[in-house]
């Protein structure tokens, strides 16, 4: 008979408006803090509430506008760099008492830990050693935690979102009868992970609504309309989940990618839209150079403003041999975008996708119809202009177009997902 596991699924509560607070010697459970960029309109998103905020009827993730006038609070600016540092810190915290190979990184505030060999070797149930973990980021680091714990990955995570946040130590706990019991009429479905807003329309257009509806409904009905993924549900819906994190760390994909995606902060036209994918093209090829790599294609995804109700535009970008040279890539996105962005909707988010990824091992394969002399010149330069960069900073070189009005990138060279370093 196999072992019984226990997993712990650790969230560090509202991780940057906590660490905001405990940079200015604050408690993030009784000081109302946002952190929101003021540099940006009332419609920018908080990227964390404080406790404290959240208990006065804030929701998370709400835009600066929507908090209620009355309230008085601070507004922290982002600072990303800070964050990562203050996560690194927490996770040798965690490191100090568990392997690595039994620790999965989920998020920057969220980790699985899978404690089943450690119970015995520290003397704790299930609950002390979420507790001693916890006490030990709270003392160390300042920052408050919640747990959940589980007899599977999937239980342990619905212990947090669902659970934990009920129990006064901020700690759930659920196997598959508990999971059953107490949580099979449970709403709405999306409380669930990975039960979206679609996913969850989808079922309800057959009646439903809860985890035990899913165990209940007739499994051919839900493989016809979700596919493969209705395995998942079934499952979940029982409280199974067979994935370890063994499994997590032993998981090679068949193809890698690489991907640039933003959301730009006004309408740009189409010209202005173009320069900008340049740029975001550049800036990929430069991180293929990085990593010896190159793309056998490419995709680009372009989103119209949000006054059009307009779904994104998507080409494919084929190339004749795997490359990672800008001067061959660009040219061909800027066709691709040529070809299926309309010049008369304004744009406002864009993706470039590089495909099927793999080491570049110098081999050049080359056919009459691609002589380019200068490919070797342009590789040269790109890991030149890398080794500059990673000396002296992001934005010690860049190109002319980097210097109109509409370029972003060396905006974005400055942040870190969108934000401030």
């Amino acid at each position: 008979m196999a072992e019984n596991r226990v997993y712990l699924c650790i969230d560090l509560k509202s991780f940057y408006a906590s660490v905001e607070c405990v940079e200015r010697g604050l408690d993030p459970m009784t000081t109302d803090l946002v952190v929101a960029d003021p540099e940006r309109s009332d419609k920018t998103i908080c990227l964390a509430v404080s406790p404290s905020l959240k208990a006065k009827g804030v929701k998370n993730r709400c835009r600066v506008f929507e908090i209620p006038k009355h309230l008085e609070y601070i507004m922290a600016v982002p600072r990303m760099q800070l964050y990562v540092d203050y996560a690194a810190e927490i996770y040798g915290v965690y490191l100090d008492y568990i392997a690595a190979e039994d620790m999965h990184v989920y998020s920057i505030d969220e980790v699985f830990l899978d404690v089943t060999a450690y119970l015995k070797r520290y003397g704790f149930t299930p609950r002390e050693m979420a507790l001693f973990l916890m006490k030990e980021v709270r003392e160390r680091v300042g920052v408050r935690a919640t747990c959940g714990i589980g007899t599977n990955m999937y239980l342990a995570k619905i212990a947090l979102d669902i659970t934990a946040k009920h129990s006064p130590d901020f700690i759930g706990y659920l196997d598959e009868n508990a999971y059953i019991n107490t949580l099979w009429d449970h709403k709405p479905l999306t409380d669930f992970w990975r039960i979206g807003p679609g996913t969850a329309r989808r079922l309800a257009r057959i009646g439903i609504d809860t985890m035990g509806a899913i165990a209940r409904a007739d499994e051919e009905v839900l493989y016809k309309i979700f596919g493969i993924d209705a395995e998942l549900l079934i499952d979940h819906s029982w409280g199974r989940e067979p994935t370890t994190i063994a499994d997590i760390k032993a998981y090679k994909p068949r193809t890698n990618s690489l991907s640039s995606g933003q959301v730009l902060m006004r309408d740009y036209t189409f010209e202005e839209a173009k320069l900008v994918i340049k740029e975001m093209t550049d800036a990929l090829c430069l991180d293929m150079t990085s990593r010896n790599l190159v793309a056998k294609s490419l995709t680009i995804m372009v989103g119209y403003s949000n006054s059009y109700n307009l779904q994104m535009e998507r080409a494919s970008v084929p190339l004749t041999v795997p490359t990672n040279v800008a001067s061959v890539i660009i040219p061909e996105v800027v066709k691709a975008y040529n070809r299926v962005v309309n010049p008369n909707i304004p744009v406002r988010r864009m993706y470039v996708n590089c495909n099927n990824v793999t080491e570049d091992k110098g081999v050049r394969q080359i056919s009459l119809f691609d002589m380019d002399e200068n490919r070797e010149k342009d590789e040269t330069v790109q890991k030149t202009v890398n080794d500059i960069k990673k000396k002296f900073g992001k934005n010690a070189m860049f190109k002319a177009l980097d210097l109109e009005d509409a370029a972003t990138a060396r905006q974005r060279n400055n942040q870190i997902g969108g934000h401030r370093k």
